[in-house]
């Protein structure tokens, strides 16, 4: 097949960045992957072959059990909440048209804002002695968030302790505070797309304004509430900046989570295999909900 020059040219453009992609992002994903399979745990390299020694270490260790407990509630709080709040949002600014930009932009400023500002600032609003715990106690109310040890009514099995930290709900609050905007603006794109004539037709066939939200809108919706859960999802998995601005791993672990587990081991213990050993673990995390969003994106598009 005879190339044009056109088609020469987007090649050689395209180069540049073609291969940074693969040094930078696929070539790193394998050096990190030799590095787990390594015994290299101390500040002198040791690239000798170590098999499956650190995940086998890691799945038997406390604190990343911990970290997995704490990251699949704040996974399942995160998502669940960021939903229902941007759709009621959405829906609420679509009931009312009046000042609709106004509401959306002021929903959508804490996006605006880093995740290590946002944790910053709700450890100030949520420290049990400043903040809004001081109007709090003028009611004799003490709660202590985030420096909260407890575990919420959960079970045993194994050596893994199943059940939601307390202190785990302050993080929550804060994230999802930060990205329900990001959920508010997709339900409102998606809202704008459908068609009014939809509605009325269903109006005329008698259908209430909820059993129009319920059997025309919402199923209109879901592949956005898809693309949220796949964001969502991918943030919640990695997250890492706003629980160690927060509240760093939190006492016995209960705010730990691997991404703050990984950088503590990797730069402060200088495990460095451990340290890669769970990156690949968050990689492959990250990877169970892309993929297969990823696969079904293309055969739809196909």
């Amino acid at each position: 097949m005879k190339i044009t020059r056109d088609q020469l040219m987007a090649l050689l453009f395209l180069a540049p960045s073609f291969l940074l992609l693969i040094i930078f992002v696929y070539g790193f994903i394998g050096w990190t992957g030799w590095v787990s399979l390594s015994n290299w745990n101390t500040l002198v390299p040791d690239m000798s072959f170590a098999g499956l020694k650190n995940y086998i270490y890691l799945f038997g260790d406390y604190r990343f059990q911990a970290d997995l407990r704490n990251t699949v509630f704040f996974t399942i709080l995160f998502i669940g909440f960021v939903i229902i709040l941007g759709l009621g949002l959405a829906i609420l600014l679509d009931q009312t048209k009046k000042a609709n930009a106004l509401f959306r932009n002021i929903f959508l400023f804490p996006m605006a804002l880093s995740f290590v500002v946002t944790g910053v600032v709700w450890q100030w609003l949520l420290n049990p002695s400043t903040g809004f715990n001081q109007f709090l106690q003028v009611f004799g109310i003490q709660p202590k968030w985030y420096t909260d040890t407890n575990i919420l009514a959960g079970f045993q099995w194994e050596s893994i302790e199943f059940g939601l930290p307390v202190a785990m709900i302050a993080v929550v609050i804060a994230a999802v505070w930060q990205m329900t905007g990001f959920s508010l603006a997709m339900y409102v794109a998606g809202l704008t797309g459908i068609p009014e004539e939809l509605r009325e037709a269903a109006r005329i066939d008698g259908a209430s304004e909820l059993q129009i939200y319920r059997k025309v809108i919402l199923p209109m919706l879901t592949p956005i509430t898809m693309s949220v859960v796949i964001i969502m999802a991918h943030i919640s998995l990695k997250i890492f900046d706003l629980i160690y601005a927060m509240t760093g791993s939190g006492a016995n672990f209960v705010t730990d989570v691997p991404g703050v587990y990984m950088f503590e081991t990797t730069f402060r213990g200088n495990y460095y295999a451990n340290g890669a050993a769970i990156a690949i673990i968050m990689l492959l995390l990250v990877a169970v909900f892309i993929v297969p969003y990823l696969i079904n994106s293309r055969r739809g598009a196909s």
